[in-house]
């Protein structure tokens, strides 16, 4: 077979500051591996795929993972080769969707149908008798949306509760046998959310702030080193992110209803630009300045360490501090700059006036089945087994212990590897010795290798 050559993820700027090496930038080091088991595939109209076959077939290769995000190519992610060489049977895709820094008009109903073709193209595969899906990031948010209406038709997407509602197209989408959520996010839509900037007024410009809610104000406790905001600071930036939420979401059912009556733009969707709500990177989320929010579990889980050992405790981020200044003036590097139908369909979520969070990974508020573009209100309708994976050196890890309480399924586990970032390297910030975490990319995929191999959970 002949060589591929890896094309680049797109830049989503997540978690770059704590990577090991500039390597390592394009989220996530991928071990070489061998044209002799890795070939492309076409799984759909521009989406590209590449299998990537075990060098030894034994009882692990009649399970394979389906490997995609919501809007990078993931051809080139560590699971591909990681998984691979433990004996499963991996195909991993990129789509069709935001290659223009705009996403399509129902670019999340289209990213299904896209896993749909994964699946499908993997259910018809000789001798796979398992296919699981493997999400990353806001990879979990298509892969949690595609098992529930898998798992439930329409109906679970089309109900009233839903800010959006899916086409009848998702009909009939093929089931999975269970999902790995390593290192997921809160959610498309929450990340969304939760990178409101509340010092903007309004929905499009962003040059104009308030400067007793701007969180990068010395005065409100600004710090390049990292802050510690007032109780009382960080309760009225909650509660105006929420508030501007809510008001976002208003302005865009208003146009949405406005081209339906032909008053439009055009006339079937029009631009839709929100100041300083860009999810990408560290923009405007108050916790990732604030170390101290959003910063230990609610419960003791496992943990597992450097050498494979693990303990059950509270689990602590171990992140610094990350946000350096505020992008909400800049177009290009603030602004979420998407359509109204996409807008409503892929980060529209309601809050009530009771949005907040603190130290630990609660996030209250928050209407989780107002959408299906994020995991937390996803699992709820799930009931294949489910494994969410948290990393202490990435600043969503904790994200996956609400997806845990959620999740409605009989066999749902939950640890968290230490020392590891959003993409499994060691956070090197983070060490108080060097190597302290050791090679956290091995122990992300032997652990993830020990739950799915289990007897009895996918393997006789």
């Amino acid at each position: 077979m002949k060589a591929i050559k890896h094309l680049a993820l797109a830049s989503l700027g997540m978690g770059a500051a704590l990577l090991s090496s500039p390597a390592q930038a394009q989220f996530g080091y991928q071990a070489p591996w061998s044209p002799d088991h890795a070939r492309f595939v076409r799984l759909a109209s521009g989406v590209p795929g590449v299998l990537f076959e075990p060098a030894e077939k034994g009882l692990k290769s009649s399970i394979a993972f389906f490997v995609m995000h919501a809007n990078g190519d993931y051809t080139n992610f560590s699971a591909c080769t990681e998984l691979s060489k433990r004996g499963y049977l991996v195909l991993c895709a990129n789509n069709s969707t935001g290659k223009s820094g705009i996403f399509d008009d129902g670019a999340m109903d289209k990213i299904l149908l896209e896993a749909k073709a994964g699946v499908s193209w993997l259910r018809k595969y000789p001798g796979v008798k398992t296919v699981l899906l493997f999400g990353h990031s806001g990879g979990n948010t298509v892969m949690t949306a595609y098992q529930m209406v898998a798992e439930g038709g329409v109906a679970a997407c089309q109900g009233a509760e839903k800010i959006h509602r899916c086409p009848n197209d998702l009909a009939g989408l093929p089931k999975a046998d269970g999902i790995v959520m390593a290192d997921s996010n809160w959610g498309q839509s929450t990340m969304s959310l939760l990178s409101i900037d509340p010092a903007v007024a309004g929905v499009s410009k962003g040059t104009v702030l308030n400067p007793a809610l701007d969180m990068f104000n010395p005065k409100n406790g600004f710090k390049l080193s990292g802050s510690a905001y007032s109780a009382g600071f960080t309760k009225a930036f909650l509660a105006a992110e929420g508030r501007r939420n809510m008001a976002i979401l208003a302005a865009a059912q208003a146009r949405a209803a406005a081209v339906k009556a032909g008053k439009g733009d055009f006339n079937d969707d029009e631009s839709f630009t929100v100041a300083g709500a860009s999810y990408i990177g560290f923009n405007n989320k108050l916790y990732s300045q604030d170390t101290r929010l959003l910063s230990r579990s609610k419960q003791p889980h496992v943990l597992v360490h450097a050498d494979g050992s693990t303990t059950v405790e509270i689990i602590r981020s171990l992140r610094p501090a990350m946000t350096k200044e505020n992008l909400s003036p800049s177009f290009m590097r603030g602004a979420l700059r998407t359509t109204v139908e996409n807008y409503l369909s892929s980060y529209a979520t309601r809050t009530t006036p009771e949005f907040s969070y603190g130290e630990t990974s609660e996030i209250k508020g928050v209407d989780w089945q107002s959408n299906y573009a994020n995991p937390v209100g996803n699992v709820e309708k799930i009931s294949v087994p489910i494994l969410a994976l948290g990393m202490t050196g990435g600043w969503e890890g904790l994200a996956a212990e609400t997806i845990w309480e959620h999740a409605a399924s009989q066999d749902k586990s939950i640890a968290f590897i230490e020392g590891a970032t959003h993409v499994y390297t060691p956070c090197k910030p983070c060490e108080k010795t060097p190597g302290q975490f050791g090679d956290t990319i091995k122990t992300t995929y032997d652990y993830i290798d020990g739950w799915v191999s289990k007897a009895g959970r996918f393997l006789p």
